[in-house]
């Protein structure tokens, strides 16, 4: 199996969890292939043909870093996507499943957002290029199973949350960045931490090793051409993620929010109905998941 992205935070927890299949997982580094070359992504698995391929390479981050960089997360999205599913149909792999995104879906859909709600309506400005990627890839994944059968299929998931996310304060997602900016201020001595937002938006977060686990599942389990929600149905405002990440790292000071900056999506919860009734459901915590990814933090950390 070839584990494209197994460096980030999702593709290093399906790396994890295939540890305990009976299978050969494949990696490649992106300094040996950059999966937005299409004749170098073709000719690699054309060597090495892969019986199936998780996909979970891609450009991630958060509102920041999704508001300024639309061009780069429209892009090099839409080309690790065109690539890698264009490649392993011509190779005949036999099973592909494509990680899409809850941003994927309406600003205004109706929550739980079932997976039929993708395209009625218009996106979240603050992440539409991203989103737009991942509709596509989504999109391409249904045409090869309509027009040549293949068993490619995509999970939507909700907010990750845990080990291997880029903690990075600015550029993060949300988890990973408010775990930043707590960790700084206690190593600061600083008594307030600013966010952006008002604190009022909701959102479901999902420990990434559930997620690496339903897409285990999922491989084994779908046919092809299928979307299928991933969730946990744990919901949180970003006040009580801030809270409760405060109370993991150790910051015992103020919040101020910076009411200024986008909120993004005030309510973001996928409808996991169907995975439930095939037998999937997450397993961990919110508290569990926080704690889990800031000790993976400070283990990793060069700091």
């Amino acid at each position: 199996m070839f584990v494209a992205g197994h460096r980030g935070m999702a593709g290093s927890a399906i790396l994890r969890r295939l540890q305990s299949e009976d299978c050969e997982t494949l990696t490649v580094d992106r300094l040996a292939l950059d999966l937005r070359n299409q004749s170098a992504v073709e000719a690699w698995m054309e060597d090495k043909r892969p019986d199936a391929v998780f996909l979970a390479a891609a450009l991630v981050g958060g509102i920041r870093a999704n508001s300024t960089r639309p061009a780069e997360f429209l892009y090099d999205n839409l080309a690790v996507e065109m690539n890698v599913i264009h490649a392993a149909h011509r190779v005949g792999v036999s099973r592909l499943l494509f990680l899409g995104s809850s941003c994927a879906y309406p600003r205004e859909a109706a929550q739980p957002m079932a997976e039929s709600s993708m395209l009625t309506g218009p996106l979240e400005p603050t992440n539409e290029a991203y989103a737009i990627a991942k509709i596509a890839g989504i999109k391409l994944c249904e045409a090869y199973h309509r027009q040549y059968g293949r068993h490619f299929m995509s999970a939507v998931p909700a907010s990750l949350i845990g080990p291997g996310d880029r903690f990075d304060a600015e550029n993060g997602h949300v988890g990973a960045a408010l775990v930043m900016k707590f960790h700084d201020a206690v190593q600061r001595g600083a008594d307030t931490v600013e966010l952006w937002g008002t604190g009022s938006p909701i959102r479901e977060f999902l420990y990434v090793d559930d997620l690496a686990d339903a897409c285990v599942f999922l491989m084994k389990s779908l046919g092809g051409g299928e979307i299928i929600n991933v969730g946990s149905g744990i919901e949180a405002s970003i006040r009580e993620l801030a809270e409760l990440t405060a109370r993991v790292v150790g910051f015992k000071g103020k919040l101020s929010f910076d009411t200024t900056k986008p909120d993004g999506m005030m309510r973001k919860l996928v409808d996991s109905t169907r995975i439930r009734a095939m037998g999937w459901q997450a397993a961990t915590s919110l508290e569990e998941s926080i704690r889990r990814g800031y000790e993976w933090y400070l283990a990793n950390s060069k700091a």
